[in-house]
């Protein structure tokens, strides 16, 4: 399997690596016409995609519960401690 960072939308596979690697070349240029047909925008290479900073997660009512009773605690808002959650989690990760 092969994809693109800067189009996420962009996936191909193949029998051996080289042919995933031709198919996701074929997959890219035809992202990029798609695109370009429907006058969206283009990402720059290396770009990463665009991002919204926004998405929605569901979780257990438990959970909700804990974020919430923890937030409290914390005294901030519950969206501040999970970005504080999340950001301290893959700052451990790149730390590896």
């Amino acid at each position: 399997m092969i994809s693109f960072t800067d189009f996420s939308e962009c996936i191909s596979d193949g029998e051996t690596i080289a042919e995933a690697i031709e198919n996701g070349l074929d997959a890219l240029q035809e992202t990029i016409a798609a695109l370009e047909s429907l006058n969206m925008p283009v990402p720059e290479p290396g770009s990463g995609g665009s991002y919204s900073g926004k998405f929605m997660q569901r979780v257990p009512k438990s959970i909700h519960a804990r974020l919430v009773m923890r937030a409290k605690q914390e005294g901030v808002s519950m969206n501040a401690l999970v970005t504080s959650i999340l950001a301290e989690s893959l700052g451990r990760r790149e730390a590896v």
